[in-house]
């Protein structure tokens, strides 16, 4: 015989639908539990969101700032007469106002280049033995070394074996070395070549000579260096020679950092008698646009925060690090931002214009900062020096720094939404309790409700069977 459930057999004795009824009962006892924990999970939800925003906008406004800084466009920079010959661009921490030079570019560094001569493969075995590669400087005439002095370096030994004795193993056994010598192969319809480059700098020259295993000779058609017939020096190893203001000298690269104080100077091309003239333009009108930028976007993150913040409707109302960031803020305008310097000039955004309203938003007051720049850009521009990481460092730095304090997962916002997130997590455990419950008492009532009817049902069959009785009873009597 097929089973029955009890719940689908509720109310057949008593005729009350008491599946329904237990099902009320269970929903009325837990209904105020689930309702006050889903509203306290909805609000938690509004305050992750809440927290969220906060720390996207205050990173993504740090963020912006340091890479504006960072970029340059802010700090004045070197310019050059003449590009095709010198670039020129600021070191970080350059103070260059009212910097200028002249430079006569007279040689650009060159790097030594080699080639052997074409062979029909590169995956051919050449030789196996031992290549030297020797490093200083040469002497070339006619793509020819004619004399060769080693430097104080080592020479470096590179063993040509069976598993690596072709080009392509030759030219990766040379590069693995990271000796400052590369090589490559080039091939064309007369066949492949190894090609060897040094670095640049008249110390970099260098040779290749072959120590090859008897019977297994070939490596020295690879020979680089004084009496070499395999190879012909496509270029010489040369240092530039620059005359700053009329000095001469020499460095081994063609981008070079120390000859004027924050500036990097990039040789482009030499031309001797050809004087370029250094100078420096100003970032008055990118600081302007950059200020009035930095309040726009201030204000916009303000009002995200005082929509959370809000004491009747904000969800992050009481929040203790959404309200030490809003304070943190408020001080920004008067925070010194150049420590060390004198108190003439400007060392605060209030100094060059900026202004706190009363409803905590920024405004520029344009004719202050275009004074202040006039007076004295160089402490102006200090104010938004790449100087990232802590309060007193420049404008970045500061904003760095708050964006740092806000997002600390120790105790920022990131602990709210720490919090927030592990509160949500005991709410759905407590609703996972009871549904639990409720189950259980579900099931409990189910049986009492089936126990009750199932008692009903012999009363009423007890009922009948009397009425029959009785009707039996007086139909005998008639």
């Amino acid at each position: 015989m097929a089973s029955t459930s009890i719940s689908s057999t509720l109310g057949a004795g008593s005729g009350v639908d008491f599946q329904a009824l237990a099902s009320q009962l269970v929903d009325a006892q837990f209904a105020t539990k689930l309702k006050n924990l889903t509203n306290s999970n909805t609000k938690l939800t509004a305050q992750i969101t809440g927290i969220s925003q906060l720390k996207s906008g205050i990173t993504a406004f740090s963020n912006s700032l340091t890479t504006l800084v960072k970029g340059g466009s802010l700090a004045t920079q070197p310019t050059s007469s003449n590009t095709a010959l010198l670039k020129t661009s600021a070191l970080p921490g350059a103070k260059l106002n009212g910097f200028s030079a002249s430079v006569e570019v007279r040689q650009l560094a060159a790097a030594q280049s080699a080639a052997t001569g074409a062979l029909p493969s590169k995956t051919a075995p050449i030789g196996t033995g031992m290549l030297t590669l020797t490093l200083g400087t040469a002497t070339v005439a006619d793509g020819a070394m004619t004399d060769f002095t080693a430097g104080s370096g080592s020479p470096i030994n590179i063993a040509i074996t069976a598993t690596n004795n072709s080009l392509t193993g030759i030219a990766a056994a040379i590069n693995a070395r990271n000796a400052g010598v590369t090589a490559s192969i080039v091939s064309d319809a007369d066949g492949s070549r190894l090609v060897l480059k040094g670095s640049t700098g008249a110390a970099q020259a260098f040779t290749l000579n072959a120590t090859e295993n008897v019977g297994f000779e070939g490596l020295s058609a690879l020979n680089v260096g004084v009496g070499a017939t395999g190879t012909t020096i496509g270029s010489v190893a040369k240092d530039a020679i620059v005359a700053v203001d009329g000095v001469a000298v020499k460095r081994s690269t063609n981008s070079i950092k120390d000859l004027i104080d924050g500036v990097q100077l990039d040789l482009v091309g030499a031309s001797v008698g050809t004087t370029v003239t250094l100078g420096n333009s100003s970032p008055a009108a990118n600081i302007t646009q950059s200020v009035t930028d930095f309040v726009d976007t201030y204000n916009q993150l303000l009002t995200v925060i005082k929509q959370e913040t809000d004491s009747k409707t904000g969800t992050l109302s009481a929040d203790p690090a959404a309200k030490a960031l809003t304070r943190q803020l408020a001080q920004l305008t008067i925070t010194r931002l150049v420590p060390g310097t004198s108190t003439d000039g400007p060392t605060t955004l209030a100094d060059i214009g900026i202004a706190t309203n009363r409803d905590g938003t920024l405004s520029v007051n344009a004719t202050k900062l275009s004074a202040v720049l006039a007076k004295d850009p160089a402490a102006v521009e200090a104010l938004f020096a790449d100087g990232t990481g802590a309060s007193g460092n420049g404008l970045a730095g500061a904003l760095s720094a708050i964006s740092a304090n806000a997002t600390n997962p120790k105790y920022g916002l990131g602990v709210s939404a720490d919090n927030y997130s592990k509160a949500q997590d005991k709410i759905a455990e407590q609703q996972e309790k009871i549904t639990e419950q409720e189950d259980k008492l579900r099931t409990r009532l189910s049986t009492q409700f089936a126990q009750t009817d199932a008692r009903i049902a012999a009363y009423k069959a007890t009922q009948d069977y009397m009425k029959q009785q009785v009707d039996a009873w007086n139909a005998s009597k008639g």
